[in-house]
């Protein structure tokens, strides 16, 4: 099992749905399910709706899984477990207060050590701590003995004892830490690989002492993805908003990174070849021109009816007309803003004011033309206007801009909605 555990507490970016797409295509490599697990632990800081906005988006990237869970459900089995650990004297209670632990902050960083816990209440006896009414949280004991685990990508590491803590497992309100609680999670969900961003690459280490205190010996593969700049703040909603395909950017993110054997492919296809232990291990950096570039590519391959439907119409020439807009656009959002101004009422061209008037009444009163030349004709023998003051006047008119010079491949899909445009 292979689990994806996004935080409802802001939306989702990036950084968030690379690790999904990575999740999603490893699960159907080893042919075992995916869980999504909501990491709602952190109650104050939620923002509602935003678990089920992921859950949405997840769908849109047509990224299946087994079940979609919320990690406060576990609250009971966090509590259970840490009672075993302090039953085991594993984990002990702790009633140092925040001033304390400024204190021991403090020092660590005038003698230029990181922070760490002096096990003063590790020494307490049952009796006392039986006695001692003021609010506890409940510590780890540290590890004896060193930590090692092998990354997939990022390779062997080995953590001594005295480079970890005595870590807080269960706060003062009884709620479990981060990485308490996914060290438990991932042990009740029986996860096999966990894939996730390289900034949470320090926690391995404290999970794995947790599971092991535990007495848990079920081996979890790492995968720990170098990060890709600027990538936290790009939100994947806003991306889809402004008019990029899932597709396009599922693409354009398995395109970072790897060596394809082509560039433009779907996430099934990419099932069939990618390897996440040969990924590259350099940080890369989110190029918005080159996912135009693939958005483009993807648009340009849709079904004319379905990308006509996708921009708010329902005809096999509106959507060819469309790609024809994507040499100068590159999302569904920009295509979809000129197709709308090519119907939309233009009231008159600057320099041509008096053309402008002739013509479009002229076009509203002319008969049906299969051809672009004998529209051109007839509007010319009606008005007495050639040249630039037929052309560039009738252009606008039909496509609310002045390049006369694309009205030939552009007519014969608008032909049929002439009384429309030029009303």
């Amino acid at each position: 099992m292979l689990r994806f555990a996004p935080s409802p507490t802001r939306s989702m970016n990036i950084s968030d749905l690379r690790v999904a797409i990575y999740n999603y295509i490893v699960s159907k490599q080893k042919n075992e399910g995916l869980t999504v697990r909501i990491e709602d632990i952190e109650k104050d800081k939620i923002v509602e709706g935003k678990d089920k906005e992921i859950l949405e988006l997840l769908s849109l990237f047509s990224i299946d899984y087994s079940r979609a869970a919320h990690q406060s459900d576990s609250l009971k089995y966090h509590q259970k477990m840490a009672m075993q650990l302090m039953a085991q004297k594993k984990a002990f209670a702790c009633f140092c207060g925040d001033v304390k632990l400024d204190e021991l902050k403090e020092e660590a960083k005038k003698a230029g050590k990181p922070f760490k816990y002096d096990g003063f209440c590790e020494t307490l006896s049952d009796e006392t701590v039986l006695n001692t009414n003021a609010p506890f949280t409940v510590r780890i004991k540290e590890a004896n003995a060193s930590i090692r685990f092998t990354d997939l990508l990022q390779g062997d590491f080995k953590i001594k004892p005295l480079e970890m803590n005595s870590f807080i497992i269960l706060n003062h309100d009884k709620t479990p830490t981060y990485d308490y609680a996914c060290a438990v999670d991932d042990m009740i969900m029986d996860i096999s690989t966990v894939i996730r961003d390289e900034k949470h690459l320090d926690s391995t280490a404290n999970q794995i002492h947790v599971r092991k205190s535990l007495s848990y010996d079920k081996k979890i593969d790492y995968v720990h993805l170098t990060t890709i700049d600027n990538a936290d703040e790009i939100s994947v909603k806003s991306l889809i908003e402004e008019g990029f395909l899932p597709s396009a950017i599922a693409n354009y993110i398995v395109l970072l990174g790897n060596k394809t054997p082509k560039e433009i492919f779907s996430l099934e296809e990419a099932i069939e070849w990618l390897d996440i232990t040969k990924i590259s291990k350099e940080t890369l950096s989110f190029d918005m021109d080159k996912l135009k570039q693939i958005n483009k590519k993807h648009l340009a391959a849709l079904d004319d009816m379905r990308l006509s439907k996708i921009l708010g119409y329902a005809d096999t020439d509106l959507g060819k007309l469309g790609k024809i807009f994507l040499e100068d656009f590159s999302t569904i959002k920009e295509v979809k803003t000129k197709l709308d101004t090519v119907f939309a009422q233009k009231v008159t061209y600057e320099g041509y004011e008096k053309e402008f008037v002739e013509i479009k009444l002229c076009v509203q009163d002319a008969p049906f033309f299969e051809n672009f030349e004998d529209l051109v004709k007839y509007v010319s023998e009606k008005t007495g206007f050639k040249d630039e003051s037929l052309q560039k006047p009738l252009s606008f008119i039909l496509t609310a801009q002045d390049d006369y010079s694309k009205l030939e491949n552009i007519y014969p899909l608008i032909k049929n909605y002439i009384g429309e445009i030029a009303k």
